[in-house]
């Protein structure tokens, strides 16, 4: 057991009938860091997740959450934690301050103020007193917080937490998330997206099909990205093509829409790209066809032959 970990779990298995949900996971967060659970749908976070909140029990393995387990603490396992599993729920006939004042009082009651804190923290203070029912989803998301921020967590649990926002919906929930991490808090959330993961985590853990694919920093995970390669749209694709076949340390492809994708060593792409212009072959659009830790993300879960990353007897304790 490690006192400097929010959450420690090891060989973690959930099986539903026939169906491995989750496969023999480990999962170390450090007091104090931003940690992704990251993967495609149907990868096993949100079961895992559900598990750490007690909703199901895990198989075999253990997880502990601030050193306690349920098996030897029931309930106060979750003393300092909050979050919502999916999507937080609240009256709709209510506004947004008597959801809060609601769930105060089935908590025992708040500090004076924390209530006004926390929709501030959220910037839901000019919306508190609209009922629920006429909120955005976006604001139903950032009530949620504000809700488990009245426990006072030291550990926030958030899955999925921009899921179905749309782009300024996005900007606020990561911004958010952001502002909680500066103020100290320790925050374990899920994604399905890589971007959201690279921006506001430290590391992350990447999950599919129940198994773990890579466990590190962002940082790490970096410096094993693949080169993404390019799309390409020129005003003679067929040109395109056949120089591409002079230059042997380069591949030019179409995919299955017809588009031109061009991957190779750098040195060699901007060697071909001045041949096109040379060439008169004139370029309409020439960008990385995904971001270099979205090409890895995708050669981890959508390959089921690659090998893991993960170094399951390293146990990682990073601080922010």
């Amino acid at each position: 057991m490690n006192p400097a970990l929010a959450v420690d779990a090891r060989g973690v298995t959930k099986t539903f009938g026939s169906v491995r949900a989750v496969d023999d996971i480990s999962v170390q967060v450090a007091a104090g860091e931003v940690y992704g659970v990251l993967g495609p749908n149907g990868a096993g976070k949100t079961t895992f997740l559900r598990m750490l909140f007690g909703l199901i029990r895990p198989d075999s393995g253990t997880i502990r959450v601030f050193g306690r387990t349920w098996d030897e603490a029931g309930v106060e396992v979750l003393d300092g934690v909050a979050g919502f599993i999916e999507s937080p729920r609240f009256y709709p006939y209510l506004t947004g301050r008597a959801n809060l004042a609601g769930l105060t009082l089935l908590d025992g009651g708040t500090p004076p103020g924390l209530l006004e804190e926390v929709l501030d923290v959220v910037e839901m203070s000019d919306r508190a007193d609209q009922l629920v029912g006429g909120y955005s989803y976006g604001m139903r998301q950032r009530l949620g917080v504000a809700a488990s921020l009245l426990r006072e967590p030291r550990l926030l649990v958030l899955d999925e937490p921009a899921n179905g926002l749309d782009p300024a919906g996005i900007r606020d929930m990561r911004a958010l998330v952001k502002r909680l991490a500066g103020r100290g808090l320790t925050v374990l959330l899920s994604s399905h997206d890589m971007e959201e993961v690279e921006e506001i985590c430290d590391n992350v853990t990447i999950m599919t099909r129940g198994t773990v694919a890579f466990h590190g920093s962002i940082a790490e995970l970096r410096t094993r990205a693949p080169d993404p390669g390019h799309a390409l749209a020129t005003t003679d694709d067929d040109r395109a093509l056949a120089l591409g076949a002079e230059h042997p340390r380069i591949s030019v492809t179409r995919d299955p829409e017809g588009a031109l994708a061009v991957t190779g060593p750098p040195a060699a792409v901007s060697s071909y790209v001045g041949a096109l212009v040379r060439a008169d072959v004139g370029l309409l659009a020439f960008t990385p066809a995904h971001t270099p830790l979205e090409a890895l993300f995708f050669m981890l879960t959508d390959d089921p032959t690659h090998q893991s990353l993960h170094r399951p007897d390293r146990v990682r304790v990073a601080a922010r």
